[in-house]
């Protein structure tokens, strides 16, 4: 109904006194079907004034007018220039050039116009028709202001003289109607029909001439159209009465018919025209000419005045004109003519490519865009005809887009599978159209995508988990490692941030820092080797994306031993006012057994092997001490002057880099009436040390080959057991007792060699099953029999210590892992 009012009210604007009820009822009809199918359609008179109101296009498309502006929305020629503009304020379509219909669509019967309505976020696309509607704004015009007609003075009565119709732009009841001539004696108007239709004027005489009486007429014509209100054109008719020439030019054919391709060569023949006169001399000379050429045709078709031959004098194009229609006149030496009708039907050629014009595109896509997301929309249209004007439109096969066709000559660029920017950031996708012409003929635009980036991809560690080592006792801030993540995403999504995981267990969380962003690891606290031997960390990477996506490392932290503990004296005991001394027989023969020096060091490895030496002695050369095993013997044999009471002092010494030291003080008193007891002697000679130092070494070897392979089954056990944090028992500084001295199933070695509790009535040592073992005593002198009772009571005592360590250690293996 709006539109109705907008139309009306344009043409009372343009001319108050325009009929417009006829148009009431057409635009009703129209009105009923004006929108279908995402179509809108509107009929609109010509010479509306700028900034008219077309109709409402948010309202007939159903759309929001608040979403037009968010959404770009805009108006969008196809193929024409653009008169109509979109007010995203209101919704209105208005206009915007001045629209003249005889202009825009000549003479044609329905003019349309075409126009796309695009809205993006997401892309749509609307067809707007604009059906002008022809006005009476143009008044009929003669070619020729005045026409000249020579006629000879015994013209027989009724003799008709076609005269140039009147041209109106206008269409219909716009168009002429009538022709009238102005009040004369001697000629008439009456109306004739062309094949095509066309009405035209002939000049009837009526009354015989008599160029004596009068030699010269001058008529008036007017032509009339049918418009509301009139309008007219007058063109003046200029008769010379000429003396008598019998005869007139006669064509052989009262209409001619041609044809020629277009863009065919300048000179091309394209009919040959025939007149004849049957007078002589001057009367019978015949002149052809064109008696009506428009300025576009004047250029391109011309005519030999004296042969009739109709040639071409430029480009003749089909897209323009499929046919002409000319009059042509033949005239004679007296001033008679006659004329024709020559029709040129122009045949169309394939001359024409497809024309591609991307209305719209998205230069950039989500790479988890869904399938069938628009990216482009193009109108593809080629000016040919017939199957020279069928397009077909394609893309290359190994893309992930496709065309879509809903609207004829529009295509959408539409994605056709899944987007992997990380595989393909960019595509330049080929759009080919090709006409079905012979040859045929193609066009090509390339449309380029970039595929934007979504935090698709978390990060990935080189490794998922790694190990690491440090020697204890390092500064706060050692570097410890360095993690490494990357993310294959792109820009923010691919910035990685590294943190402890809160999978950590806290008491460990804090143990390193790290840099968040190089991923370095360093230490927050000192490490003791004796207290904790590894633990284990979560670091997790974080990419930038939204939401951020993240990504775990296990870091294993090995604490590696320093030489950082010295030796310490189990037996003899070192107190001050405490002294433990050994009895010797004075028959003790040379290698006997004395006593054995009990060592231990707390630290691990090579810095916890102990090398013992004599530093100073009562008499230099009376005893020996074993450098590995502590174990004091005779050199010689005694003699009486030897003093009772000897003093030993044996410097035990670690194999650490920097090595550390301790000193044990061995009192030793020769006693008179000891037994000698052959378990503690021991023939000491040269090739027996060779053999005993080859023993040591086969066991050094295989100790370490066990401990080398014990070392890699608990290595897989953590790793297994996913253990995070390892310490040692309050129970680590146990000594090590051979098995001589300790059960079969009690092991005592894997975790130091000292225990904290110094409470000790008897003293054990680590030699080989010859070893022994003392008890402290006083400084008197006891007899053989309650030394042996002695021995006796301490062996007993010695069991009972050993189910006391073992309850003391709390299990056979002291270190045990926390959860």
């Amino acid at each position: 109904m709006s539109t109705i009012h907008i139309f009306l009210k344009a043409c009372l604007i343009m001319d108050p006194r325009l009929n417009f009820k006829p148009w009431l009822h057409f635009l009703w009809l129209c009105l009923l079907f004006g929108v279908s199918f995402g179509e809108v359609r509107y009929i609109l008179p010509e010479e509306m004034l700028r900034g008219s109101v077309i109709g409402n296009v948010a309202r007939d498309l159903a759309l929001k007018v608040t979403e037009l502006d968010a959404r770009r929305a805009r108006v969008v020629a196809e193929g024409t220039s653009q008169l109509c503009e979109l007010d995203t304020a209101s919704g209105n379509l208005l206009i915007s050039q001045r629209i003249d219909r005889e202009e825009l669509c000549v003479q044609a019967s329905v003019c349309i116009l075409q126009y796309q309505l695009l809205l993006e976020d997401p892309l749509q696309a609307y067809s707007i028709v604009l059906d002008i509607a022809d006005i009476n704004d143009n008044s009929p015009v003669f070619a020729a202001g005045e026409i000249q007609l020579d006629l000879v003075e015994s013209t027989v009565l009724g003799r008709r003289f076609p005269l140039e119709s009147a041209h109106d732009p206008d269409l219909g009841t716009n168009s002429v109607r009538e022709y009238k001539l102005s009040q004369n004696n001697h000629f008439a108007l009456e109306m004739s029909t062309q094949i095509n239709g066309n009405a035209y004027p002939e000049l009837v005489l009526k009354k015989a001439l008599d160029r004596e009486a009068q030699a010269e007429h001058v008529l008036q014509i007017n032509g009339i159209d049918g418009g509301n209100p009139v309008r007219s054109g007058t063109a003046s008719i200029h008769i010379r009465v000429l003396d008598a020439n019998d005869n007139v030019p006669v064509f052989s054919q009262r209409v001619y018919k041609a044809s020629v391709f277009e863009n065919s060569a300048i000179g091309t023949v394209i009919a040959t025209l025939n007149a004849t006169d049957s007078d002589e001399g001057v009367y019978g000379e015949i002149t052809y000419s064109f008696s009506h050429l428009s300025d576009k045709m004047g250029g391109v078709i011309e005519i030999n005045p004296l042969s009739g031959e109709v040639r071409l004098a430029g480009v003749i194009d089909y897209e323009e004109a499929g046919t002409h229609e000319l009059d042509v006149q033949a005239k004679d030496g007296g001033g008679q003519a006659s004329h024709c009708k020559l029709i040129i039907d122009v045949i169309d050629v394939n001359d024409n490519k497809p024309m591609i014009e991307v209305k719209s595109a998205s230069a950039n896509v989500a790479e988890d865009s869904k399938p069938e997301t628009m990216v482009a929309l193009m109108n593809v249209y080629d000016l040919d005809t017939g199957s020279s004007g069928r397009i077909t439109c394609t893309i290359p096969d190994n893309v992930p887009f496709k065309l879509v066709s809903e609207v004829k000559n529009y295509y959408m660029l539409v994605t056709d599978g899944i987007l992997d920017r990380e595989l393909q950031s960019e595509y330049n996708i080929t759009v080919t159209a090709t006409d079905a012409g012979a040859p045929p003929l193609s066009s090509v635009k390339v449309i380029t995508i970039l595929i934007n980036d979504i935090n698709d991809n978390p990060p990935t560690f080189t490794q998922s988990e790694c190990d690491a080592n440090i020697l204890e006792n390092q500064p706060v801030g050692t570097f410890v490692m360095k993690v490494k993540a990357v993310d294959i995403d792109n820009e923010s999504n691919a910035k990685i941030r590294y943190e402890i995981s809160k999978d950590t267990k806290s008491e460990v969380s804090s143990f390193l820092t790290i840099n968040s962003d190089t991923g370095e690891l360093f230490t927050s606290r000192l490490f003791d080797y004796e207290q904790s031997v590894h633990f284990q960390i979560q670091v997790t990477a974080r990419d930038g994306g939204d939401p951020p996506l993240s990504t775990t490392c296990t870091v294993n932290v090995f604490i590696m031993d320093q030489n950082d503990n010295a030796p310490v004296v189990l037996y003899p005991v070192q107190t001050t006012g405490f002294i433990a001394e050994d009895m010797v027989p004075i028959e003790a023969p040379r290698g006997y057994l004395v006593t054995k020096v009990v060592a231990v060091d707390a630290d691990s490895g090579h810095n916890a092997w102990l090398s013992y030496r004599i530093i100073k002695a009562t008499q230099p050369n009376l005893f020996v001490v074993g450098l590995h095993t502590g174990e004091i013997r005779t050199v010689r044999v005694f003699t009486e002057d030897d003093e009772s009471k000897q003093t030993v002092v044996v410097s035990i010494t670690d194999n650490g880099h920097a090595s550390l030291s301790a000193t044990a003080t061995v009192h030793v008193m020769i006693g008179d009436g000891l037994p000698v007891l052959n378990e503690l002697f021991e023939f000491a000679d040269e090739s027996q040390d060779t053999a005993n130092l080859t023993l040591y070494l086969i066991i050094a070897l295989a100790t370490v080959s066990c401990l080398l392979i014990i070392l890699i089954c608990g290595v897989c056990y953590f790793k297994l057991c996913r253990r995070s944090y390892v310490y040692r028992s309050t129970t680590d500084s146990l000594p090590v007792f051979p098995t001589t001295y300790l059960p079969p199933f009690t092991d005592l070695s894997h975790c130091g060699t000292l225990l904290k509790d110094e409470r000790y009535d008897s003293f054990l040592t680590t030699g080989s099953w010859r070893g022994d073992f003392r008890f402290g005593s006083s400084t008197d002198t006891d007899t053989l029999k309650q030394r042996s009772a002695a021995y006796q009571k301490n062996t007993l005592r010695q069991a009972s210590d050993r189910a006391s360590l073992k309850v003391r250690a709390g299990a056979p293996h002291p270190c045990y892992v926390v959860q």
